[in-house]
């Protein structure tokens, strides 16, 4: 009897300590949530936001302009003017640029990250779409929806590379930074690879059974690719084979997905509100572990990898009148959300 007495005492204690530490883990550790929301209002869709970790400075395409928000501060602290139907920015501070994808004049804004005056424009194809900078290169990439192909350009000369023809609708990017870039083709449902400096394909993949690709992200480390999809999966594939891993769900209306490696958590910005979170684990496997309430139309974000932070961008929106074809922003509605634990 003083035997069983004692391993009841012991199980109770055990329970009570499991307890206690799976209270202070979820107290120390909570699931993700708007923490902060950032007015920012003026007019104009937006498109991609890319974020200045040491500058502390989200930039965000508005239409015919870039906004630049401190984000400690949450204030705008200038602007980047003349960006006729902008779609993205990709920042190169060794060098002091900014550069934007204009994609009603075919041309890319050369700016100064200090002033952000206008330095330069360069002509690239026709209806530039995403934009990114690769390191390993030199270069500057737009992807040219309407002449479906990719433009290089080189960061310090501001001057054209070349260009490599994609063979499809060119959604978004990304670079491995070890000379090969990689983008999606929404029409085509399929990533292509090609060489930074060459441009020269280097793989072709169809990404079934996922459908319309639009966001790209990838995991250098270990070598995987992350591609968010209209059909509402998250398809992750090898970027040295072309091999689907893995198909976890999102949300709808789905425009980009990141990855975070400090975390291992891959994240889904999607247009119907919610923010899909995907567990990277070292077995291999991904799930999905949140689906994070933001609000409609938060479908482009960014990553602050240093605080582990995303920004989201979206405002309010006004029913589509008889005839129209989309609904109208309600003026003065536009927001900044940060996400985060």
């Amino acid at each position: 009897m003083v035997t069983l007495r004692r391993f009841a005492c012991l199980l109770v204690g055990l329970f009570a300590l499991l307890a206690a530490w799976s209270g202070s883990a979820g107290a120390a550790d909570p699931a993700y949530h708007v923490l902060k929301k950032i007015k920012v209002g003026g007019d104009g869709g937006w498109d991609y936001v890319t974020f200045d970790p040491e500058a502390r400075r989200l930039y965000i395409s508005r239409a015919t302009r870039v906004q630049v928000l401190d984000v400690d501060k949450g204030e705008i602290v200038g602007e980047v003017p003349n960006t006729p139907g902008i779609h993205g920015i990709a920042l190169v501070p060794k060098l002091g640029r900014g550069f934007t994808s204009n994609g009603q004049d075919a041309t890319a804004t050369i700016f100064d990250l200090q002033t952000l005056k206008e330095l330069d424009r360069v002509k690239v194809g026709m209806r530039p779409d995403a934009i990114l900078y690769d390191p390993s290169s030199g270069r500057v990439f737009t992807f040219n929806a309407g002449s479906k192909d990719a433009t290089a350009i080189d960061a310090e000369s501001g001057k054209v590379a070349g260009s490599f023809k994609l063979g499809g609708k060119p959604e978004s990017a990304v670079a491995d930074e070890q000379g090969q870039i990689y983008v999606n083709l929404e029409d085509k449902h399929e990533i292509v690879a090609f060489d930074a400096k060459e441009l020269t394909e280097k793989g072709r993949w169809p990404i079934a059974p996922g459908k319309e690709p639009v966001g790209l992200s990838m995991d250098r480390k270990n070598r995987r690719l992350f591609c968010s999809c209209h059909n509402e999966k998250m398809v992750v594939m090898d970027a040295d084979s072309g091999k689907v891993i893995a198909t976890p769900p999102i949300g709808k209306g789905t425009d980009y997905c990141v990855i975070d490696p400090g975390t291992n958590l891959a994240f889904s910005s999607n247009g119907d509100g919610t923010l899909t979170v995907v567990q990277e684990e070292p077995a291999g496997e991904y799930r999905v572990v949140a689906s994070v309430k933001t609000e409609v139309g938060a479908r482009t974000m960014a990553l602050d990898q240093k605080n582990h932070r995303i920004y989201l961008v979206t405002a309010k929106f006004k029913p589509a009148q008889a005839g129209q074809r989309r609904r109208t922003i309600e003026p003065d509605s536009f927001v900044v959300l940060e996400v985060g634990k």
